[in-house]
């Protein structure tokens, strides 16, 4: 079975995240602040209760979907990979709109800067900044030794937050 030869629909790549959250229309306001999403606004689809069933905002290449969560739903936080030009400017729009600061921006290898901030809705986003210098090229960490230092920034901080979530369940 080939997957690269199915026809996809317009606006859609092979694998589309899909977002379950407390509030898809709050979601979908941030996405649009925050990385300049556009809502696909034809694909709402509301529920019998008024909620969000479906809904589908495009971000660059790549369509997010979402709902809104149901009552006995468990908890599921997405995380979300965004390649971005500025990390900071997307940083300061999120924690205007509620969101936390996980990671601060660090350098990583392959050439690029990483930051991660958590949404209202407990969704943490990877921000991946290209590295315009050559902080990031120094940064790989060699195959053999990374388990023998202190952790860094960049791990250290995604243990914290993923325990945090586990410590919460809504």
């Amino acid at each position: 079975m080939s997957i690269g030869t199915t026809p996809l629909p317009s606006g859609h790549n092979t694998v589309n995240p899909f977002v379950i959250t407390a509030d898809a229309r709050g979601f979908i306001r941030f996405v649009q602040a925050v990385f300049g999403g556009a809502e696909v606004e034809q694909v709402r689809t509301p529920d019998r209760d008024g909620s969000i069933i479906h809904a589908e905002v495009v971000v660059g290449n790549a369509t997010i979907m979402l709902s809104d969560t149901k009552e006995g739903w468990p908890f599921t936080p997405a995380f979300l990979q965004i390649y971005v030009a500025d990390a900071r400017e997307c940083i300061d729009r999120a924690q205007a709109l509620g969101a936390t600061l996980i990671t601060p921006i660090s350098d990583f290898y392959g050439g690029f800067r990483l930051a991660r901030v958590q949404d209202p809705w407990r969704n943490i986003w990877w921000l991946y900044e290209p590295d315009t210098g050559t902080r990031g090229q120094g940064a790989r960490e060699s195959d053999t030794d990374w388990h023998d230092r202190d952790p860094s920034v960049v791990y250290a901080t995604l243990l914290d937050a993923m325990a945090e979530l586990g410590r919460v369940s809504r």
